[in-house]
């Protein structure tokens, strides 16, 4: 459900915009938390940088999606949320969105429902870090992102950014997609991904 759809008036009224340039951070791992987010235009990336210095992406939000939710509840941010595009982000403050959810158990329940997909997409995607082939990965991938013909696939952001959410190098992604594609499985065309047939075998 859009945020707009369920969010109070008087949160709606407290919320601040801020434009980011591509690469720019909206906030830091350990800084003070300010509240949720939304991302009205472009697309920021949650992450974490491992013990190697190299960027794990834990998330990715677009156009309609939001971002630091558990922010509201926790005195600083867990992670990083970086711009991967120039972006525009409606901050929605922590003491107006507590003090809506106290007044307006129905914005509470939306807010609610909103972290219960969270965490569905999270166990998909758990789901797929835990495949080891790339192949198979990627099929995994495509079959749970099809639209309602069950077999376009519309792509967010680069597949840069897909290798990213899928735990794969995008050399490997690449090559992946370009054998399935040999196969017959898939037909590539700018920003999409159409499945051609069920796959038989390897």
């Amino acid at each position: 459900m859009p945020v707009k759809d369920w969010l109070p008036a008087a949160v709606r009224a407290a919320a601040i915009d801020r434009k980011l340039k591509a690469g720019e951070a909206l906030f830091r791992l350990g800084d003070r938390s300010a509240g949720f987010c939304e991302v009205i235009a472009g697309r920021v990336r949650m992450a974490r940088v491992d013990r190697a210095g190299h960027e794990v992406i834990l998330y990715v939000a677009g156009p309609g999606e939001t971002l630091a939710e558990a922010s509201l509840f926790s005195p600083a941010y867990h992670c990083d949320a970086i711009a991967s595009t120039d972006a525009t982000v409606r901050i929605y403050p922590k003491a107006a969105m507590l003090a809506a959810f106290d007044k307006d158990p129905k914005a509470a329940q939306a807010f609610g429902a909103t972290l219960a997909r969270q965490v569905m997409n999270l166990r998909t995607r758990i789901e797929q870090r835990n495949i080891r082939s790339a192949r198979e990965r990627v099929r995994h991938y495509l079959s749970v992102n099809a639209g309602a013909d069950g077999r376009s696939v519309d792509l967010q952001g680069t597949l840069k950014d897909l290798a990213a959410e899928l735990g794969l190098t995008h050399e490997a992604l690449y090559r992946t997609l370009a054998a399935l594609e040999r196969a017959g499985e898939i037909k590539r065309s700018r920003g999409k991904i159409t499945l051609l047939r069920p796959r038989k075998g390897g």
